[in-house]
């Protein structure tokens, strides 16, 4: 170790994103996901029925980031890995206890993500009410499209989204399916916690998750703002 250095261990990388018509890139600060937000989601996973209960809120280390074209190896630890098509909103500004018609003042675009979770492990930490980390946090588990700035690709109050298995599709809903739609999650997230700029909000899916294997191909799509590309790797080890 040099003690002249400026740390004593090697610093993290910047995690970015591709963002649509610029060469700068979106550097990512912190992953909010939303859970629960579509009802028919809700009643495949066997869960409550309140559509308007509050929304919750869990995040991802930032460094589990996948772009694009990825391969993601099958994670250890679980015999159920699934897929959650979701959209995404990136946050341009500081932002906190933001009232319901400023909400999307803080935005600056969005992008097609798939929540990759450990379904046998979220499951174990439900019934023993724990927290989902071991489910939802693990490496490369945040796949993510290029972030279309806001007011160039689609509308994120409505439009199809949708996500298929080895050319089968296999999720199929609509934006305006959301209990709790952008501006709303956006607000109630600012209210608990400072958002800042570089902040990444996963927004909930649709039914029709599934488990996926090795070799597999999974194409997340929303109208509007394009496809998200990854292929299943083998076990890690």
């Amino acid at each position: 170790m040099r003690l002249d250095a400026p740390f004593v261990v090697p610093a993290p990388s910047v995690v970015s994103l591709p963002v649509v018509g610029s060469a700068a890139r979106f550097p990512v600060r912190r992953i909010y996901c939303v859970g629960r937000n579509y009802l028919a989601h809700i009643r495949e996973m066997k869960e409550a029925e309140d559509e308007r209960d509050p929304p919750f809120f869990f995040q991802k280390p930032r460094d589990s980031i996948v772009e694009d074209g990825a391969r993601v190896p099958y994670p250890p630890q679980t015999e159920d890995f699934q897929y959650e098509i979701e959209l995404v909103v990136a946050i341009g500004r500081t932002a906190r206890d933001l009232p319901l018609d400023a909400a999307l003042d803080a935005v600056f675009g969005y992008g097609v993500g798939i929540d990759l979770t450990r379904r046998d492990l979220q499951r174990a930490c439900g019934t023993k009410r724990l927290p989902w980390e071991a489910g939802k946090s693990f490496d490369q588990s945040a796949p993510c499209g290029p972030i279309f700035p806001k007011g160039t690709g689609g509308d994120p109050s409505k439009g199809r989204i949708s996500l298929a298995v080895n050319g089968t599709e296999t999720q199929n809903g609509d934006l305006a399916q959301m209990i709790w739609d952008v501006p709303e999650i956006v607000a109630n997230l600012s209210r608990a916690y400072r958002l800042e700029p570089g902040d990444l909000i996963m927004t909930g899916t649709p039914a029709g998750v599934g488990p996926v294997r090795p070799g597999d191909c999974i194409v997340g799509a929303i109208d509007g703002f394009g496809t998200l590309t990854i292929t299943i790797g083998d076990r890690e080890t």
